[in-house]
């Protein structure tokens, strides 16, 4: 245990990104400050937003810094510990990112319950992702029993959560993903109520005519470009649009010129609010708490993509811009002790 394998941001990609912008290299093991803990990376999360922030631009987050560690949600164990509070051996997750080991603050770090659901449900439906569709929907979408919910990349770790929790309110459910048997898991396993394939769809616009004759209510918006303004052309009066992504246009190098989608907006007197979850940090703790319970009883199901092996982390990564996933992408690095 003397080398610590890291990845870094080798280049800025231009369009999608390719092994080439990534680098492996061998660091000294770190040794942890007062104040910080030694862990173990045993799972790493690959999230689209991370191509944002390969951008040398202003965004919602700093940009990555060439030649440094991605950072990006992990989940570790403690192997060296001198703090009270955290012992060697102890499952934490934080956002060290892709290294395979690191010196982390103890305050940047939480521990897992394995109690209440498997340790990788840490970086999905009880981590970062179901807290996205959790406060998006409960905090923007509000659907009520008896309307229509449509989700695009419904087959997304976000997606699916979200397309969910409209079901637990009695909404009426439309998703929106990309493969016959995306779309198959959405309405036989999740319970969608009607599931399109964009792939399929000659005019999107029609299809979501067909799908929701009574219009819409509430689109939780994973991707944008032209679905989401084929969507947002049904939207219902008083009609809520949480703005969670835009992953059509990550890999573009110039800007996406669509609808304007400002007139729908004012004639439907719409609300279409961008959000981080981050700002909903104070919340967490209530959040987990109510996702875990829907696990419980059943009402949430949720799928994981989990790749073998530290070295495929770029490729795991760039398999999210080609719909490789259902669910969450993970990345297997290590087993516990």
């Amino acid at each position: 245990m003397s080398e610590n394998k890291q990845i870094v941001l080798a280049s800025r990609p231009e369009g999608a990104p390719s092994r080439e912008d990534f680098k492996f290299i061998d660091a000294p093991l770190p040794e942890p400050d007062a104040g910080q803990v030694l862990v173990r990376t045993l799972y790493l999360s690959v999230d689209p937003y991370m191509r944002g922030r390969m951008k040398d631009t202003k965004s919602y987050a700093p940009p990555y810094a060439l030649n440094e560690v991605i950072k990006g949600g992990t989940i570790g164990q403690v192997v060296e510990s001198s703090e009270p509070n955290l012992r060697k051996g102890d499952l934490v997750s934080g956002m060290w990112g892709w290294q395979q080991y690191a010196a982390v603050n103890t305050g940047d770090i939480s521990l897992i319950d394995t109690e209440e659901a498997p340790i990788t449900a840490y970086l999905g439906a009880l981590g970062m992702t179901g807290l996205t569709a959790y406060f998006g929907m409960e905090d923007i979408g509000k659907p009520k029993d008896g309307e229509t919910v449509v989700v695009s990349g419904a087959a997304g770790a976000v997606g699916m959560i979200a397309g969910q929790i409209a079901k637990i309110v009695g909404a009426r459910v439309i998703g929106i993903a990309g493969s016959d048997e995306k779309c198959a898991y959405l309405k036989e396993k999740l319970g969608f109520d009607v599931v399109l394939n964009y792939k399929h769809e000659e005019d999107m616009s029609a299809a979501i005519e067909r799908a929701c004759p009574a219009g819409v209510d509430v689109y939780f918006d994973n991707v944008g470009g032209e679905i989401s303004d084929a969507v947002l052309r049904h939207i219902n009066r008083n009609a809520r649009i949480p703005l969670c992504g835009q992953i059509s246009s990550y890999n573009l190098e110039k800007p996406d010129i669509g609808m304007r989608p400002q007139t729908l907006l004012l004639t439907n007197t719409a609300l279409m609010k961008g959000f981080l979850v981050g700002d909903y940090a104070k919340s967490f703790k209530e959040g987990r708490a109510k996702l875990a319970k829907w696990i419980k009883e059943g009402h949430i199901q949720f799928e994981e993509n989990i790749v073998e092996g530290f070295d495929q982390t770029p490729e795991a990564f760039m398999g999210l811009f080609s719909g490789d996933n259902l669910g969450k992408q993970l990345v297997k690095v290590a087993d516990p002790e």
